[in-house]
């Protein structure tokens, strides 16, 4: 869920507002597919550790954490210098990654009846309903709508991961979050990252060149890997958790 520096860079990149890649999302899309279709393989086996082996999932959990937090960075950096040999296995990896710790709420969300195998699957669709309507919407931004809207997505971006942040370090120690406060931050959380996709269209063409499509691809696959996570947040919370 490592999203604010993309956004803050986005920002910084695009003072010119001039279109430098208009294609660059275009090619940037399979590879984004690819990302979630790793990060739904990695869901999986990560699932599979819960059911079998539930005893270390947690350690593997923080540990799966830690190391994809130093692969964004180490990725990231690889992607914008256009090294990409390095890059995509990297990125490969991060997205596995990505879907083994996203495996705890999915877990969650399939055993709760309100939610089940459906409720995700509606997380899905959400997320794909928003890339149609963010494209339409992003691809039309003025100059300077454009920008006002970065600069508040990104804010928000930031503010919203204190507060998770907040939240999963307060867990570790059995401090949980009350139903109603859950709600209000994953109602946030997808207004923010619905929000995040209309900006993915509208910069990421002022920032990265068409041959610069993997920081690109990275920067569309956090929003929707957030975007469905806050989906399916906003789901448990109100079915209630198990």
């Amino acid at each position: 869920m490592s999203n604010t520096s993309n956004f803050r860079e986005a920002v910084r990149e695009a003072k010119n507002h001039a279109l430098v890649g208009p294609n660059v999302i275009s090619n940037a899309l399979p590879f984004v597919g690819g990302g979630l279709v790793l990060t739904a393989v990695g869901t999986y086996g990560g699932l599979g550790v819960i059911r079998n082996y539930p005893g270390i999932f947690f350690p593997t959990f923080i540990g799966a954490i830690v190391l994809q937090l130093i692969l964004f960075f180490v990725a990231r950096g690889a992607a914008e210098q256009g090294n990409k040999n390095t890059a995509l296995p990297l990125l490969a990896t991060y997205s596995l990654l990505t879907g083994y710790t996203l495996s705890g709420l999915v877990s969650i969300a399939l055993r709760n009846e309100g939610v089940g195998i459906a409720g995700i699957g509606f997380a899905a669709l959400g997320c794909g309903i928003t890339f149609i309507a963010a494209r339409q919407i992003g691809s039309n931004l003025s100059e300077e709508d454009g920008m006002a809207l970065t600069k508040t997505i990104s804010l928000g971006v930031i503010a919203l991961f204190v507060v998770v942040g907040g939240q999963f370090l307060l867990s570790l120690f059995g401090v949980y979050t009350p139903t109603w406060l859950e709600i209000g931050i994953s109602g946030i959380g997808v207004f923010i990252f619905a929000g995040a996709a209309i900006v993915d269209f509208y910069i990421l063409p002022r920032s990265y060149r068409d041959d610069q499509y993997l920081p690109a691809a990275l920067s569309m696959y956090l929003t929707y890997i957030n975007l469905f996570i806050f989906i399916l947040r906003l789901m448990i919370a109100i079915n209630g958790r198990d």
